[in-house]
């Protein structure tokens, strides 16, 4: 199962990425701005979402909102 960024890169785990939109985080008053490094995604079950730790919070990502670094 291919887990892939929003160009068509192949994720793998422990990869670096970053965000290529604007993203408000649920339940929290946070905003992940465009542009940000996000460095060692795991991989989860599903290939349209990686898990990341951002600023002390693990936090599950779409993968459409990403690009390989």
């Amino acid at each position: 199962m291919d887990v892939k960024d929003s160009n068509g890169n192949i994720l793998s785990e422990g990869d670096a990425v970053t965000l290529t939109k604007d993203l408000k985080v649920k339940g929290s008053s946070i905003t992940l701005k465009r542009g940000k490094m996000v460095k060692n995604i795991r991989l989860t079950n599903n290939p349209e979402e990686v898990d990341c730790r951002i600023d002390g919070s693990n936090i599950v990502l779409k993968t459409s909102f990403l690009k390989k670094a």
